[in-house]
Parts: C-alpha cells; sequence; structure tokens
C-alpha cells in the first residue's frame, strides 16, 4: 500500500466528527481562549411549570358556593342560649336534654379552630357517633368571647349545620358546668 497524501479538502486522521485539523484551529483562533464550564454554572433540571389552572380562584368559588348553603347566621350573642328541636320531639324529652339528665356519649371541642377545619370535624364526629349509636353527645363551640365585634363566629357556624343534619334531632346549649353557652348537648336519631 501507498500512502497518499491528503487533499486540503478531506479530514485528517486526528479529525473527529468530519472536521479537519485545519477547520478545527480556524475555528479555535475565531474563538479565542475558553474556560471549561464548571458543575455549579451547569444548566439547572427542567423544572415542571405550574398549573395554569387558577387554583386561588376555584377555591374561593368552592368557598362561597358552601357558604351558600348555610343558613343565614341569626343574631346570636355570647351569651345566648342555643335551642332547637325537629317536628315530632317532645317538650319532655327537651326539657330532660337541658337539664343535662341524658349521658353525654362523646364530646368534641371545636373551639380555637379554623371554621373549615371545624365543620369536617364535626361532620366525621357525628357521623362516628351514629355508627357508634350514640344518642347524646356534647358539641363544644366556645363562647366568642376573642372574637372581637364579629362575634361568636363557630357558635353561629355550628348552630346552622347542626340545624342542616338530618341524624340530629334535637339540641340546646349545656349546662354550666358542661361548658354553659360555649356548648351544646346534642340528641342523635337511632342508627337504622
Amino acid at each position: 500500500m501507498t500512502d497518499r497524501p491528503e487533499s486540503p479538502n478531506r479530514p485528517g486522521p486526528n479529525a473527529i466528527d468530519g472536521i479537519s485539523d485545519d477547520d478545527r484551529l480556524l475555528f479555535r483562533d475565531a474563538v479565542g481562549p475558553v474556560d471549561a464550564v464548571r458543575a455549579a454554572h451547569r444548566r439547572r433540571p427542567w423544572q415542571r411549570l405550574p398549573s395554569a389552572r387558577p387554583a386561588m380562584r376555584e377555591a374561593d368559588e368552592r368557598a362561597v358556593i358552601g357558604e351558600l348553603f348555610d343558613p343565614p347566621p341569626p343574631d346570636i350573642e355570647t351569651g345566648d342560649d342555643l335551642f332547637h328541636r325537629r317536628e315530632g320531639v317532645q317538650l319532655s324529652v327537651m326539657r330532660k336534654l337541658r337539664r343535662g339528665q341524658y349521658r353525654c356519649q362523646a364530646e368534641i371541642d371545636l373551639h380555637g379552630m379554623v371554621v373549615d377545619v371545624a365543620r369536617h370535624c364535626l361532620a366525621v364526629f357525628l357521623r362516628e357517633a351514629l355508627d357508634r349509636d350514640y344518642r347524646c353527645v356534647r358539641v363544644v363551640h366556645g363562647k366568642g368571647l376573642r372574637s372581637g365585634n364579629r362575634g361568636p363566629v363557630l357558635k353561629v357556624k355550628v348552630e346552622g349545620w347542626l340545624r342542616q343534619r338530618d341524624e340530629v334531632l334535637a339540641y340546646c346549649s349545656a349546662r354550666a358546668t358542661d361548658g354553659g353557652t360555649g356548648a351544646v348537648y346534642v340528641l342523635l336519631r337511632r342508627a337504622r
């Protein structure tokens, strides 16, 4: 075999990717000296972009819809007694409930909670009480003494939520020893 001289257009033996040594030198002269890229300056890995959905607006709309189903809040003051009975509940049953003559089989303390959390906790509590066939439970909502001009927020909300629940036959404010106007005794229907 004979060695042929390389033509100027053909890549040399050290050429990578079809680029001749002359072209490589020409490129380096045109670019000038360069520094190696350090790991800290490398491009960040691809990051997921936030969703285009207006999540906060949707949450606000859900909250508004949830509040539409609440009855309008009655004018309840801090010291006001709560009292409600469904049709068919005898007054003698209400007298016993008001006097605390039914044994409270469970209790939940909601005061100090955020309204949405309190609503969820109350719903779960009532569902569990119904599953366990409890007849009387106590719900502590607080008196609203730290609510300022807004009045007792949870007291008003709990009153409305209890009125909407089918399993609640009646409720009334508790005796002073059990929380007074900061708690209610709730009479539940029997499990079917």
